[in-house]
């Protein structure tokens, strides 16, 4: 049974900077693609970043520039570097293993944007 754990939300400036966190348990960590995705409040998730499990990376155009995901498969975790953060970044974010069928989603952690 696949689970994961997102941690790292919080409330941040415009601006400013986060780093969330998605421990995973249950899979081969380090074979996996995993994927970091954002939902807006009233809006369907999306994809954020996805990193494969040699580190190709992959971004949205939204955060490019902005955004580094990474992992580190002897901790079975991956993570979202959140830098330049803007108002629109505000939402829930949750990490998935890709390619698997149900998706497996974590609770999500909370990034609140606010001056």
């Amino acid at each position: 049974q696949v689970q994961l754990v997102e941690s790292g939300g919080g409330l941040v400036q415009p601006g400013g900077s986060l780093r969330l966190s998605c421990e995973v348990s249950g899979i081969i960590f380090s074979i996996n693609v995993m994927g970091w995705y954002h939902q807006a409040p009233g809006k369907e998730r999306e994809l954020v970043a996805r990193i494969t499990g040699r580190g190709a990376a992959t971004y949205a155009d939204s955060v490019k520039g902005r955004f580094t995901i990474s992992r580190d498969n002897s901790k079975n975790t991956v993570y979202l570097q959140m830098n330049s953060v803007k108002f629109e970044d505000a939402g829930v974010y949750y990490c998935t293993v890709e390619y698997l069928y149900p998706a497996p989603w974590g609770q999500g952690t909370q990034v609140t944007v606010s001056s």
